[in-house]
């Protein structure tokens, strides 16, 4: 994913993103205490706002830090977020730091993915999942939704396809509409073109009395047993960095005593 910068300047890109979130001119000044005249003035080009001005109506607007940059850049300033690779020096303690997370997590499975959904770290109980996909989908670079929703790669094994799948589908149309993201929006369209695997069409339907669990399931095949697991994102707080902000931390926490007993067996019988 990179920064695109406008050419029409900042006016039209804010604009932009104010409607996006469906906010008025007067709605947005008064959250970013201004006033609606100075917002038009910003929007048409008659005004030149500050950086600090543009920093703040970014944060009302809950624009991704990527495009905070771009805002910045089409108004003349610096970009005041850093963009550093995953193996830059300055991240040692932050990978050291999610390394230990996972590892930690063991024997449930935990990865961590970026703004693409790329898989940039996993633990060893993700390696339970993915055993026996085929190797084309193993490949690096490792992309969740593709590994999740491909007819060779997870689909088969999910007992509830459907209703999982539609769940990864609404949580990417959220994300899309958040961030404006071109390469997003064609994972998108992507992984919803996949076609089902065969059977899934002939899914049980969802039970009739409320999922005895926290959050809808995941329910995939493993070695001739059901395993449940609901998933929890972890992202970073206040980052400063593009990178660290768009990275996010997927856990999978056993939603059932059988699948909780089933993995601390497979532990237990490891490190024998």
């Amino acid at each position: 994913m990179t920064t695109v910068v406008s050419d029409t300047g900042v006016g039209p890109l804010l604009r932009g993103w104010r409607e996006q979130r469906r906010l008025s001119q007067l709605e947005l000044a008064l959250r970013a205490d201004s006033s609606a005249r100075h917002i038009s003035f910003v929007e048409t080009g008659r005004s030149r706002p500050s950086e600090e001005m543009v920093l703040r109506l970014a944060e009302h607007l809950d624009v991704p830090m990527r495009d905070r940059n771009a805002l910045l850049l089409a108004a003349g300033y610096a970009p005041r977020y850093s963009e550093s690779p995953l193996d830059a020096p300055q991240l040692e303690a932050l990978r050291e730091g999610i390394e230990r997370l996972l590892r930690g997590y063991e024997p449930y499975p935990a990865f961590v993915v970026d703004g693409s959904y790329t898989v940039v770290a996993a633990n060893r109980g993700i390696g339970l999942l993915l055993d026996g996909l085929p190797e084309h989908l193993l490949a690096a670079p490792l992309n969740a939704m593709r590994l999740t929703l491909h007819p060779e790669g997870l689909a088969p094994r999910i007992r509830n396809l459907r209703e999982w799948r539609g769940h990864l589908l609404a949580q990417m149309e959220r994300q899309i509409a958040l961030a404006r993201s071109e390469a997003l929006r064609e994972l998108y369209e992507e992984v919803a073109a996949y076609p089902l695997p065969p059977g899934a069409e002939e899914e049980s339907a969802p039970d009739a009395e409320p999922y005895p669990y926290i959050a809808l399931p995941m329910r995939i095949e493993h070695d001739g047993r059901i395993l449940s697991f609901v998933s929890s994102i972890s992202t970073f707080n206040t980052p400063m960095d593009v990178t660290v902000a768009e990275l996010a931390i997927e856990t999978l926490l056993p939603a059932d005593a059988e699948t909780v007993a089933y993995l601390q067996s497979l532990a237990a019988t490891v490190s024998e």
